[in-house]
């Protein structure tokens, strides 16, 4: 899996129905109506996330590694 910046997933998560909430200081706060889950996004200009991060934050929006 390649790892990619957090403006990018952002992107990719935004495009799956999530909608920004906030931004609190370089994290942005997505959430999605009918789910009681929010998701931060670390905006670290063009960054890239952690691997781990990454894969978690994947799970939860419901991403597929082959939409990156």
């Amino acid at each position: 899996m390649k790892a990619i910046s957090g403006k990018d997933l952002c992107k990719i998560i935004e495009n799956k129905g999530w909608v920004l909430k906030r931004i609190n200081g370089s994290h942005h706060i997505y959430a999605k109506p009918g789910i009681n889950v929010r998701i931060s996004v670390p905006i670290h200009k063009n960054q890239s996330l952690k691997l781990g991060l990454q894969k978690h934050i994947m799970k939860i929006a419901d991403v597929d590694e082959g939409e990156l």
